[in-house]
C-alpha cells in the first residue's frame, strides 16, 4: 500500500512544476545591477581632476587592513573609488575632514590631497580599490619618511 503514495507524490510534484506553482526565489530577477557610487566629486566635496594625458592604466587592488592599524599618510595622483567589503575605516584628511566608511559603504577618494586611514573597528577591513591611472605614473605617493605599501 505504501508503494501507492510514491507514484502518487511524484504525480502531484510534477504537476505542481508544469502548473507554474513557483518558490518565491524563482520569481527573483536573474540578473540584479546597483549603482554603487556615480560622482563628479570625492568624498570631501572636491572636484575630480579631468582625465590626464598618456595611455591609460587600471589598477584593482584588495586592501586588507588589521583592528588598531593606521596606513601611512599619503595622496593618490590619479582617480579612484572603493567599496569596503568588511569592517570599517575612518579616513582623514590634511584638512582635517574625516569620513566613516562602514561595511557596503563606498567612496571617490580625494586625489592630491594627504590623507590616511585606519581601521578603527575589531574586525580586519577589507576594501577593493579601483585605480584610473596612466601607465607609468604611480597611484599612491607616500609622505616622505613613510614607509612604501605598495605600486
Amino acid at each position: 500500500m505504501k508503494w501507492f503514495y510514491v507514484p502518487l507524490t511524484c504525480l502531484f510534484l510534477v504537476s505542481c512544476t508544469s502548473t507554474g506553482l513557483k518558490s518565491p526565489q524563482a520569481s527573483v530577477d536573474p540578473i540584479q545591477v546597483e549603482t554603487l557610487l556615480k560622482t563628479s566629486t570625492s568624498w570631501d566635496g572636491q572636484d575630480l581632476p579631468p582625465y590626464p594625458e598618456g595611455i591609460p592604466e587600471v589598477t584593482i587592488l584588495r586592501i586588507t587592513v588589521a583592528p588598531g592599524t593606521a596606513l601611512p599618510n599619503h595622496q593618490h595622483p590619479v582617480m579612484n573609488a572603493g567599496v569596503l567589503l568588511k569592517g570599517q575605516i575612518l579616513v582623514k584628511t590634511e584638512h582635517g575632514k574625516s569620513r566613516q566608511l562602514n561595511a557596503g559603504d563606498s567612496l571617490s577618494e580625494v586625489v592630491n590631497t594627504w590623507h590616511f586611514g585606519s581601521n578603527n573597528g575589531d574586525i580586519p577591513a577589507e576594501i577593493i580599490v579601483v585605480y584610473a591611472g596612466i601607465k607609468g605614473q604611480p597611484i599612491t605617493v607616500l609622505e616622505e619618511g613613510e614607509a612604501h605599501t605598495h605600486d
